[in-house]
């Protein structure tokens, strides 16, 4: 079979998703077991895999998946707890006081919070904490998605602690002559430096395409959200949405090229999170108060908008709290992912000991492995109980939260349950009878035919198409860098920037990933509406992933033709259009 047409066939689970998900609306418990049923049928029918592996991937889906459904669990018991006792409310209030403006409530809370919990946890856990919180503060549901997803770009390279890079870009390149090559020719002799040379340039991609991300998640409020349907309105505030990308990724590009790939996120967003409080208290570039933005009253609100959360403006005749008690327990949640996150502690290591492996599931290559107390959702419980216990929430309503957690996780599995095995039959179905490599090289490859000496465009497109069907750039990195640097040295241009562009556009491809909104929707009981989701943050995906290749290849161009290249004239191109576009779409 031709390589194209094994790459169109490749194609088709994500064709299915997007035609069915995203085009016809469907709900994701509908869609995934026909994309599920599409990939089972090419993987036996084409790359012939084994019957035994494809079993193994879908009990490991069904695995994985748990995990997911723990992790959203964990996040919904907290946040029920915290409406429960009041301390959303709190948290509500202190907001309105500093800035009742929707626009900067939702930078500093999805775009600098969940940066930094990105940087501590990874693995979609900025949503899980994100979004039931801007919805309990009183934005939509559908909003509060779309902002948690659409900041899951920038920091997600150096999510985990640096994982995406350290291991990602690590077990896909480690070993291979060819690249231990192009290291030493660097003077990389050692890999961890070769690595940090790396995540370097991965981190001067993300920090000028990442400058955009906060204004771009305003607009996207406003336009999708706000009662005149206006780009206008979220560009009103485009001094202090460029001040808040500003402030996160120059130190985060600062501490990529001096500490390495560990902490750029992590270090980066907390140090946004300093700069831009203390500048939104004392009025920074801030809107007038009597010209702050709000969503229109929650009557008015399309069907489509609302979840199951509700915020219950006084719940129980709670007592009035301070600040700093309402926010605890979130402050716990992101102390113990650092402390339990950093290699040079032994916290990590000693939960990771509770371990359950399955190296070669029911004889295939397939391996399975579980930490459960190393899970985020395991840390969101212990801070719900802290919660419970700091707020003094008698049991009757820590019953209620803990029981209503219950029921929206349980109709988040459903359509996880499909989406994860899904996702695992299509990275694990090479070592077929029919010699093919696995579905996602196939595709890649495909694509590289077809792109030639233009793959620095196309190179964030393909990082972005793994992360969006494995859900993980490490995973997408895994899969894909060795490739990435293979075609780097094909087409005669540096290899190394075509990897920093797949790590790049792993990182976007957070974004649209379908089982991280399936989990996301389900913390603020929006099952069902994924496709609507997807269609928001597909227009944070593109604008990344085609920026950030044009950048790259201007980039990669300038030795040969100076800034005057095909790369730089296409960037100018794309922000006429673009500003052409917000112009006629203004009020």
């Amino acid at each position: 079979m031709s390589p194209f047409l094994l790459s169109v066939l490749a194609l088709l689970p994500i064709g299915v998703v997007a035609i069915f998900l995203v085009g016809l609306r469907w709900p994701a418990v509908r869609a995934m077991p026909l994309c599920y049923l599409t990939v089972v049928v090419l993987a036996i029918a084409v790359w012939r895999t084994p019957l035994v592996q494809i079993v193994a991937a879908t009990v490991n889906g069904i695995i994985v998946a748990a995990t997911m459904i723990f992790i959203v669990f964990g996040a919904i018991v907290m946040l029920n707890t915290l409406r429960e006792s009041g301390g959303l409310s709190a948290i509500r209030a202190g907001f309105i006081k500093a800035s009742p403006d929707r626009r900067i409530q939702v930078i500093i809370i999805a775009w600098l919070f969940g940066s930094f919990i990105e940087g501590s946890a990874g693995f979609g856990t900025p949503a899980a904490v994100c979004v039931p919180l801007l919805a309990g503060l009183g934005f939509p549901a559908m909003a509060a998605v779309v902002a948690g997803m659409a900041i899951q770009s920038t920091p997600v390279s150096f999510g985990a602690v640096g994982t995406p890079v350290l291991v990602g870009i690590h077990n896909g390149l480690s070993g291979d002559p060819a690249v231990l090559a192009y290291a030493a020719a660097g003077g990389h002799l050692e890999w961890a430096d070769f690595l940090g040379f790396l995540g370097g340039r991965v981190a001067v991609i993300h920090a000028i395409v990442g400058t955009f991300i906060p204004l771009i998640v305003v607009c996207l409020m406003t336009r999708f959200f706000g009662k005149n349907r206006s780009f206008a309105e979220g560009l009103a505030v485009w001094k202090f949405a460029l001040f808040a990308g500003l402030a996160m990724t120059i130190p985060y590009c600062l501490v990529a090229r001096f500490l390495g790939p560990e902490f750029p996120s992590l270090i980066g967003s907390a140090v946004g999170l300093l700069v831009v409080i203390t500048a939104a208290k004392r009025g920074f570039l801030m809107p007038p108060r009597e010209e702050a933005w709000d969503f229109e009253p929650r009557e008015s609100w399309p069907q489509d908008w609302s979840g199951t959360l509700t915020l219950r403006e006084e719940p129980g005749g709670a007592p009035a709290m301070g600040q700093l008690r309402a926010w605890a327990p979130y402050l716990i949640v992101a102390g113990l992912l650092v402390l339990t996150r950093l290699k040079s502690l032994p916290l990590g290591e000693w939960l990771k000991s509770a371990s359950l492996d399955l190296p070669n599931l029911f004889g295939s290559n397939v391996a399975v492995s579980v930490q459960p107390l190393y899970l985020p959702g395991t840390v969101f419980l212990l801070a719900a109980l802290a919660a419970a216990w700091l707020h003094r929430l008698p049991l009757a309503g820590v019953r209620r939260a803990w029981m209503a957690s219950g029921r929206t996780a349980a109709a988040a599995s459903i359509a996880l349950i499909f989406t994860v095995p899904m996702v695992q039959v299509f990275i694990n179905s090479g070592g077929g009878a029919a010699g093919y490599e696995k579905m996602p090289i196939a595709l890649a490859a495909g694509i590289a035919g077809l792109a030639g000496s233009g793959w620095p465009l196309a190179a964030p497109l393909v990082g972005g198409l793994g992360a969006f069907v494995a859900g993980s750039n490490t995973v997408s990195n895994m899969m894909f860098s060795l490739f990435q640097f293979g075609v780097g040295e094909r087409i005669g241009v540096d290899p190394g920037w075509i990897v920093a562009l797949q790590a790049v556009g792993g990182a976007a491809g957070n974004v649209i990933c379908v089982h991280n909104v399936v989990a996301a929707a389900a913390t603020v009981g929006l099952l069902g509406r994924e496709g609507i989701i997807i269609r928001r943050t597909l227009v944070v995906f593109l604008y990344y992933a085609t920026f950030a290749g044009a950048l790259g290849l201007a980039i990669i161009r300038y030795a040969e033709d100076g800034w005057m290249n095909a790369g730089t004239i296409l960037l100018a191109a794309m922000l006429v259009g673009i500003a052409v576009l917000v112009r006629r779409k203004r009020g």
